[in-house]
């Protein structure tokens, strides 16, 4: 059974930083585009960032341009997600996500990691 395991959520301030990590298993994604998911409490879903699958190109939500840095190792079949200048707007769950279908939404997610940002 494939699996996309989140790890390094946590309570970090205002202006501090903190890097997610996804490790896949049961199958590789080399050759597969990932991402970052995140909802907020009483919010929908949103589109973070996501990076193609030789890590050549990446993309990311507006709110975080600049702050925000996806990238992947695919010898270790991981995903990262560097998140510096955390604002509380940030607070979430992070979901991390692989292989997007036509219509532009993931095949796979992870369980989520909690990122609270206090002020």
């Amino acid at each position: 059974q494939v699996q996309l395991v989140e790890s390094g959520g946590g309570l970090v301030q205002a202006g501090g930083s903190l890097r997610l990590s996804c490790a896949a298993s049961a199958r590789t994604f080399s050759s597969d585009a990932m991402g970052w998911f995140r909802q907020a409490p009483g919010k929908e879903r949103e589109f973070v960032a996501a990076i193609s699958a030789s890590g050549g190109n990446t993309y990311y939500t507006n709110s975080v341009k600049g702050r925000f840095t996806v990238s992947r190792d695919n010898a270790k079949n991981t995903v990262y997600l560097r998140m510096n200048s955390l604002k509380p707007e940030d607070t979430a769950v992070y979901y991390c996500t692989a292989r997007f279908n036509p219509g532009g939404l993931p095949d796979y997610w992870g369980q989520g990691t909690q990122v609270t940002v206090s002020s």
